[in-house]
């Protein structure tokens, strides 16, 4: 039925406030849109829902009519699992209310809401909550997958600060879940990905976070397995305030760069440093700096922290082609740098890059059973990603993609970070959970049993034998 279903919609969703758009729509393709372009999917409908009531009446009509069903915050996941051919999207941009709990250092967030709202938001206060480091992101699959982003080493996880959560259920219901209510399922949610319900809202811990010291320190690509070393050997052991990941790739050809970096490829560090305090965070990048040829570029300064939250979003734009793998890394051995080094060389696009984030320090004040997420001993995590513009360069970023990958996973730790995976087959969610799996599929049987919410990085329902009362 998929020519008709929004109309179809229309006519059975009896007071839906929000918009129901279809292919034969105006429309339709804004609607449809997600961010990674390499990823196309063409749904029957999209469901743009302007509350919970709308989201339980978009869940039931997919399942009355036997549509697969996908859920939209951001549209950001580089699996296209955001949208759905041939199926309903449950649209939450419409979804944008953020409150401001100042006094109480908290702020609650609608699922439609994308980073950069809520950095501002919480700005206005002196506040923020961690999040990732491009602003377009959707709140939603970034938080239900873990969070890694600039606050990592200082204030944890993005799921480390989520307080509540606001769901709809498969069967239509609605749940508050937390530390005192429904916490078999809050312990899920907590990295186990949108697998359990559509989070309509959440409920996060804020820090004091304003003016900070952020900016990147760039050397010559030919330096890439020196710097990575030392850089591996450092960050661990420096104060929690002091965040840095590790990249690979080109300098964009744009202000604020010098026009004689343009293009160059490079490998280095960006840095954020959680106070406004230069002369203390470039204190506590001297060391690492002491043991290397002197940069190309060292450029940390004073920033409000949106800035630093948004330096990438235009370099990075909606509607690129990309290509990702990840990995978990518990150390960067001498081998595993080289083969950094080599594929850094061997750059396919000057968008193309590796990054390697920060997982420990506040990040490893938490077990790996206290929430879903379950690599809490990694030290970072490493992401792999072709990005051109150029569709015609799609099989070129993903063969350097893959074959970076394939060069470097034996050096990980097993699994990845969720977020950052394309759709690898359910022995690679099952590695990125661990011991967790069970439980995350205990839980699953309990909440959403006929896996309606299965167009994600997808746990498995367990049988009914194995499920506890």
């Amino acid at each position: 039925m998929s020519s008709t279903a929004a109309t179809a919609a229309r006519r059975e969703l009896t007071g839906f406030k929000g918009r129901l758009t279809g292919p034969e729509d105006s429309g339709y393709d804004e609607a449809r849109a997600i961010y990674n372009a390499m990823t196309e999917r063409r749904p029957a409908v999209v469901a743009s829902c302007a509350d919970d009531g709308d989201v339980a009446k978009a869940i039931a009509f997919a399942r009355r009519h036997g549509l697969p069903l996908a859920v939209r915050s951001g549209g950001h996941h580089g699996a296209g699992l955001g949208s759905v051919d041939d199926g309903l999207v449950v649209d939450l941009s419409p979804m944008k209310a953020i409150e401001v709990d100042a006094a109480a250092r908290t702020v609650r967030v609608e699922g439609g809401c994308v980073w950069g709202e809520v950095d501002r938001a919480t700005h206005a206060h002196g506040l923020a909550t961690p999040s990732g480091i491009i602003s377009t992101t959707g709140v939603g699959g970034l938080t239900l997958g873990g969070g890694l982003g600039h606050l990592t080493r200082s204030c944890g996880l993005t799921i480390d600060n989520l307080l509540q959560a606001d769901l709809v259920l498969a069967d239509g219901r609605r749940v508050r879940a937390s530390a005192d209510d429904h916490q078999d399922l809050y312990w899920a949610i907590r990295g186990g990905g949108g697998n359990f319900g559509v989070v309509t809202s959440f409920t996060f811990r804020l820090h004091e976070v304003g003016t900070v010291i952020a900016g990147p320190t760039f050397w010559p690509v030919e330096l890439t397995a020196e710097v990575l070393s030392a850089y591996a050997g450092f960050l661990p052991g420096a104060p929690r305030d002091l965040n840095g990941f590790f990249l690979v790739g080109a300098v964009p050809p744009a202000d604020p760069f010098p026009r004689e970096l343009w293009g160059r490829k490079i490998c280095g560090v960006v840095w954020h440093y959680r106070h406004d305090d230069l002369p203390a965070a470039l204190r506590e990048m001297e060391p690492l700096l002491s043991l290397l040829p002197e940069p190309l570029l060292h450029g940390p300064h004073q920033v409000p922290h949106p800035g630093i939250q948004s330096a990438f979003d235009g370099l990075y734009p909606p509607g690129h082609q990309w290509y990702w793998r990840a990995d978990f890394v518990k150390d960067v051995p001498p081998d595993a740098a080289a083969l950094h080094a080599k594929f850094a060389a061997e750059l396919p696009t000057g968008q193309s890059t590796m990054h390697l984030y920060p997982v420990d320090g506040a990040a490893h004040d938490v077990s790996s059973t206290d929430t879903a997420w379950s690599y809490r001993e990694a030290r970072f995590a490493s992401v792999f990603a072709g990005v051109d513009p150029d569709p015609a360069k799609a099989p070129l970023l993903r063969q350097w993609t893959v074959d970076y990958f394939e060069a470097l996973h034996p050096f990980s730790a097993g699994g990845a970070y969720v977020n950052m995976m394309m759709d690898e087959g359910r022995e690679r969610v099952r590695a990125s959970y661990r011991d967790n799996y069970p439980r995350l599929s205990r839980v699953k049987a309990a909440y959403d049993p006929e896996n309606v919410f299965r167009v994600n990085q997808n746990i498995l329902p367990a049988p009914a034998r194995e499920t506890r009362p």
